[in-house]
Parts: structure tokens; sequence; C-alpha cells
């Protein structure tokens, strides 16, 4: 039998996500996700023998309290991508846990869009918010914001995920399992339950409106060192 030429484009793929250079190892790995969900494959039509086995984890730094905002995001990218996020708050660090590819793409993501909209909000506040605002309110108007860009993402990650499904729905049993397995041993983890946040309706409409300018599409490139997402 002739080799498949996506089979073998894949597997050259994912061996480069492995590779000490993240950029490098990151693009990697969304490519070969995109051609996995592009054509229905699984990790199991790869390489029968290198079939998932055990959940990958990756972890990134994170504040020891994590805004509302913040963790709408980093639960409406798990979703996207199959995977499950812990924050940690006494070491400052969050843990990313998934397969194969999918846990690299979904770090990857998180901290783009977590830069990106933080990145609009400081222009929200320089260009709409006075200064001579009390502390209470401008805090208030920037909450407000990030709710409202974060509620836009997370739409639209939705819709990206119905369109085209990250697991071939055979495979999905198998990466909860192997997540959970993963979760188990990382020991015991504390919900957090949020509270009602007040919004300013003006604020919140303007991050929805900005968060919607935000290109999330299938798959990570960068040039010149920016990051982005595209299709």
């Amino acid at each position: 039998m002739e080799p498949n030429p996506i089979i073998e484009k894949i597997r050259k793929l994912l061996a480069l996500a492995n590779s000490t250079n993240e950029h490098e190892a990151a693009l990697a790995a969304a490519h070969a996700q995109r051609l996995l969900s592009e054509h229905n494959l699984a990790m199991a039509d790869i390489d029968t023998k290198q079939a998932p086995q055990t959940a990958d984890i990756v972890e990134t730094t994170a504040a020891k309290t994590l805004p509302k905002w913040v963790r709408n995001l980093s639960a409406g990218v798990c979703n996207a991508f199959d995977c499950q996020a812990i924050h940690h708050p006494a070491q400052g660090r969050m843990t990313f846990i998934g397969v194969g590819a999918d846990v690299q793409i979904a770090s990857y993501t998180f901290a783009y869009l977590d830069k990106t909209v933080r990145r609009l909000c400081s222009g929200f506040m320089k260009h709409h918010v006075s200064d001579n605002l009390p502390n209470r309110n401008r805090e208030l108007l920037r909450q407000s914001y990030y709710l409202g860009a974060v509620s836009t993402i997370n739409t639209q990650l939705t819709q990206q995920k119905v369109q085209t499904p990250i697991t071939p729905g055979a495979l999905v049993p198998v990466k909860q399992g192997l997540i959970r397995k993963a979760m188990n041993e990382l020991g015991p983890i504390r919900t957090v339950h949020g509270r009602r946040s007040y919004i300013d309706t003006h604020a919140y409409s303007k991050g929805q409106e900005d968060g919607g300018n935000i290109s999330i599409r299938k798959g990570v490139t960068g040039s010149r060192g920016q990051a982005a997402i595209e299709g």
C-alpha cells in the first residue's frame, strides 16, 4: 500500500511540534490539527502504534488571582480545542491538559487572545474613559469591556468548533478519559464560584464590538514575530 501523503505530512508536523522552538512547535501543532480536522482523521489513523495513550500538559504563568473575564476566556478556548485548564493560584501558573496537538494550540490561542484583549482594552480606556473618573468607576468600565470582548470571542470559538470539530466523534470519549485521568493525577481541584458582575452597558457593548474584530480562525500563524490566528 502506497503511503498516504496527508498522513505522512501530519507525521512530520507532529514531529516538529516537539521542537524546542516554541513558535515553530506551535505552528507545526496547529497545522497538524487543521489537517486532522479537514480530513476527518484521528491520531490512531496516523500511526496505530502511537494511538493516544496519555494526555499532554502545557504549563504557563498566570496571575495568582484571575478576574472573571480571564476565567471565561480560558473556558471558551478549552471548549473549542477539547482541553481543560486548571489554575494554581499559589504557584501563579495555569495548566492546560489535552491530547496531542490540541493542548499546544489551546495554550497558544489563549495567550494570543489574552494579550490582544488587554491591548484593545488599554486603547478603549485611553480614548473613551476620562482620567478624572474615580478608580472604582474606571475599574467597572475596564471589567465590563473585558467581559464584552470575551463574550463575543467565545461565541466565535463555539461557532468555529461547530463548523470544524477538533475531534472525530469516535475519539471524543477516548480524549475525555485521558484528560480526566491526567486531572485526577494532579490532585484535588478547587472549584471557583464567580460572583455576580456589575456591568456598564456601553463599555460591555464596545468590548463586544472590538472582540468581534479579532480574527479567530483555524490554525496559528506568525509574521515577523507577531502572532495571529488565521485560517
